[in-house]
């Protein structure tokens, strides 16, 4: 009898919210990685497609091999093909098991694999574009564990400047007096592995244009199976939405034990129609696909308008 060959590997989960693409792959217990490629990020490397090697920075949401089981790899493999270090990026209190997992390869492999670790306390910036700053905070998993923001830092005039012309503006300015001020516009944010609380509800993570989000369990008697564990379950999440100024919120994590269909459809009968046009799911493929489809075509619409109009 001639065997079936193995099961094809589905690609990466992708969403385009603009300007950011959102892509990676996220199956609790299994592997989650989550990047976004505008801003030179990968959140967490349980895994490495080759798609992640790009990004220079990975955040680290906490220990567990789902979340870290790819980083050697993908710190090993950026060098080998000469992209530069690999950066990791996590809370102080893993700084020395990262070190330790990766001095184990360096025994294994006898041979020095260039990588970089910068540990964050809770609240700290780390700049990883210009103006651009990785911000990390801390949520509560079964071990310790870090949620992250985005934020670009942008200067805008103070209020009581901004009808001033510029000649009495560069005036004031040369007395030594600060006519500016630094607002923080937070663009991703990113939750990790966690039960609900105050992490939330912060201001960063509910002004962020996209917040991206464990939701393990979806599945009315799984919520003890998420406190349990720790982790966020769908009635949680649509507790949470109408605190949320998002345009998208994006799940990630579920389990192989909740069906994705019968998920979405329970997203639809527990939360506002407008509510739940909010929110994708990071592996639903055909539901992506169709949505990136239709952006498609409109781009194409408003190309072919302008060009008309020409």
């Amino acid at each position: 009898m001639i065997p079936k060959p193995p099961a094809r590997e589905p690609g990466l989960g992708f969403l385009f919210i603009p300007p950011y693409r959102v892509q990676g792959t996220s199956v609790a217990g299994e592997a989650t990685c989550v990047q976004i490629p505008e801003l030179d990020v990968c959140f967490d490397m349980g895994c490495c497609p080759r798609a992640m090697l790009a990004s220079k920075y990975v955040a680290l949401s906490h220990g567990h091999m789902d979340h870290v089981g790819g980083l050697a790899y993908y710190c090993s493999q950026r060098q080998f093909q000469g992209m530069g270090t690999g950066t990791i990026v996590c809370s102080k209190e893993i700084e020395d098991a990262v070190h330790g997992m990766m001095r184990g390869f360096v025994d294994l492999e006898q041979q020095q694999t260039p990588y970089k670790v910068i540990a964050l306390d809770a609240d700290e910036d780390l700049e990883i574009k210009n103006n651009i700053m990785l911000r990390r905070f801390d949520v509560d998993h079964t071990c310790p564990a870090s949620g992250y923001v985005v934020v670009e830092k942008r200067s805008k005039l103070k209020q009581e400047y901004v009808d001033l012309p510029q000649e009495k503006l560069r005036e004031i300015k040369d007395k030594g007096i600060d006519i500016t001020r630094i607002l923080d516009i937070p663009h991703v944010a990113y939750m990790g592995d966690t039960l609900p609380g105050a992490h939330m509800v912060r201001e960063d993570v509910r002004k962020a244009k996209i917040v991206i989000c464990e939701c393990t369990f979806a599945e009315e008697d799984h919520k003890d199976r998420a406190k349990i564990g720790k982790h966020v379950h769908l009635d949680d999440i649509a507790e949470w939405l109408p605190v949320l100024e998002c345009e998208k919120l994006i799940l990630i994590h579920l389990s192989r034990r909740s069906n994705l269909g019968a998920a979405r459809k329970r997203l639809r009968e527990i939360v506002k129609r407008e509510d739940a046009e909010r929110v994708e799911f990071l592996m639903d493929f055909r539901a992506n696909k169709s949505r990136f489809e239709r952006q498609v075509e409109d781009a194409e619409r408003v190309e072919a308008a302008r060009l008309a109009a020409t």
